[in-house]
């Protein structure tokens, strides 16, 4: 199974070292290290098939200025989230991190719901934004699901790797490897990544660096992991200052890393958007829990193959969506999954008992 990519740096640079022409983009005001830059007050009525083509064949990421012209709500909800912090904090709970060492960062998990329970006038005033609802809509059409990150780096925040993003940027490289070459190309589209800006972020508080073009390499999430493409996105990387209440979006295949804070007095503060199509979730909702418990006595007589062919239809593959408050990726990129559960259990001859219990506890874990 699985498909082996034959990445070329040769090939990939004939595809990223290109120019942004303004005149392929109208409806910016402006394009500075190829990135598109909108100005929320002049936005056209047909800017929405403009964007798709910036983050489908063009530099894949834009930003838009001044997407919140009064930027009221988002102080308001700013200090929503410190106090999140300070309680989460308090109560022992230190958040891991995708990319970042424990403690390195302050993180607010699944900040959009935290935030909407705990001030929903806030949250109303915060998420009422034309311009997040257009961007999302043009990509994704309707129907689409939103989730928020709050990432708070600290002074001698240090930088990220280079990486692509959810999902396959998620996976090791064999694993992601084990999806075939059209499903490399086509998962992009089920996803729209995003942020926006908390306080003014000048490139010295390590703001988002992009390798515009690089979402149209059709092999880029194995090949991000070579440390000769690494290098290639470090030289040649552009980052991008924002001011409070402007906006960034960019394909989630786009190569990017969040850079180093080297200030000495500014705490970089970014919502960070992930937002889902409708299309990414199964038609009928069924109880796997159960399933796997019901099969598990069987599981041992079978072979291989066949094992792992009734693991597959039967357990959850997939470790998201989560609870990453108390379903954090510990030690990996991501919480472990039902199958992987599974298969485990089956390896160490658990018990039906211990693996019913285990499977609760994961369930329980993985709620909001």
């Amino acid at each position: 199974m699985g498909w082996n990519p034959s990445i070329s740096l040769e090939a990939f640079r004939t595809i990223v070292e290109v120019v942004t022409d303004p005149a392929q983009y109208p409806g910016a005001t402006d394009v500075c290290g190829n990135v598109p830059i909108y100005d929320a007050r002049h936005l056209s009525g047909d800017v929405e098939d403009e964007w798709v083509r910036v983050l489908l064949e063009g530099p894949g990421v834009l930003v838009v200025r001044g997407a919140y012209p009064d930027t009221t709500c988002i102080d308001q909800a700013t200090r929503v989230l410190r106090d999140i912090i300070v309680e989460e904090h308090l109560a022992g709970t230190r958040r891991s991190d995708h990319f970042a060492r424990l403690g390195a960062n302050d993180r607010v998990w699944n900040s959009l719901q935290k935030l909407c329970l705990k001030a929903p006038g806030v949250y109303a005033r915060y998420i009422a934004n034309p311009v997040i609802a257009r961007a999302c809509r043009a990509w994704l059409g309707p129907g689409y699901q939103i989730a928020t990150q709050l990432n708070v780096v600290r002074p001698g925040g240090r930088a990220q790797q280079p990486h692509r993003d959810y999902h396959l940027g998620f996976m090791s490289d064999a694993e992601m490897l084990e999806y075939p070459q059209h499903l490399h190309r086509m998962a992009p589209s089920l996803i729209l990544q995003g942020g926006i800006a908390h306080c003014d972020m000048p490139v010295e508080s390590g703001t988002t660096k992009f390798l515009p073009y690089s979402q149209r390499y059709a092999d880029g999430y194995p090949a991000i992991l070579d440390p000769a493409f690494r290098d290639y996105f470090e030289q040649h990387q552009v980052q991008l200052p924002l001011t409070k209440g402007d906006v960034i979006f960019f394909s989630p295949a786009l190569f990017h890393a969040a850079g180093d804070n080297t200030t000495e007095n500014v705490v970089r503060t970014v919502n960070l958007l992930q937002v889902t199509s409708a299309f990414a979730r199964p038609m009928e909702a069924l109880n796997r829990e159960a399933m796997c418990l019901a099969v598990y006595p069987y599981l041992a007589g079978l072979g291989p193959a066949e094992r792992e062919a009734v693991i597959a239809a039967t357990a959850d593959g997939y470790a998201f969506p989560t609870n990453l408050d108390t379903d954090p990726p510990i030690g990996y990129l991501v919480p472990e999954s039902q199958q992987a559960l599974l298969t485990r259990a089956l390896a160490e001859t658990w018990s039906p008992q211990r693996l019913a219990g285990a499977l609760r506890m994961q369930l329980q874990k993985r709620r909001p």
